[in-house]
């Protein structure tokens, strides 16, 4: 039996155009504005991340200040491509990982200040 038939990820952010724009661009979606205080982001037509207006929302200080609350691995098959595409549209450089590893990570922050990862 399945209880939950959909799962979201929802951001606070002071910056609804910014933020939703930066994970549309980051994930080839579209961004939805359903409501004054309401973004999401579908691909292919399912939501994937949504965010909520929250005026004051304190930017998270990664990995030193102010804490993070929550962040994303996002599995990526051509990590090249990906850092490329990713700073492309927005995303700052945390930490940097050797890429010619078989696997590893590298550390981003959305424009308000979310940290993520693209993982391979």
């Amino acid at each position: 039996m399945t209880f939950i038939s959909q799962q979201l990820v929802v951001f606070d952010t002071a910056d609804l155009a910014a933020s939703s724009a930066f994970w549309a661009a980051l994930l080839e979606g579209e961004v939805t504005r359903t409501d004054d205080d309401w973004h999401a982001v579908s691909v292919g037509g399912q939501e994937r991340v949504a965010f909520q207006l929250a005026p004051d929302h304190v930017r998270p200080d990664w990995p030193d200040g102010q804490p993070q609350q929550v962040h994303l691995d996002l599995t990526v098959d051509d990590i090249e491509a990906a850092h490329a595409h990713a700073l492309e549209v927005g995303a700052q450089l945390l930490q940097d990982a050797d890429r010619s590893t078989e696997s590893g990570f590298i550390v981003y922050a959305d424009p308000s200040g979310h940290p993520f990862c693209l993982c391979w």
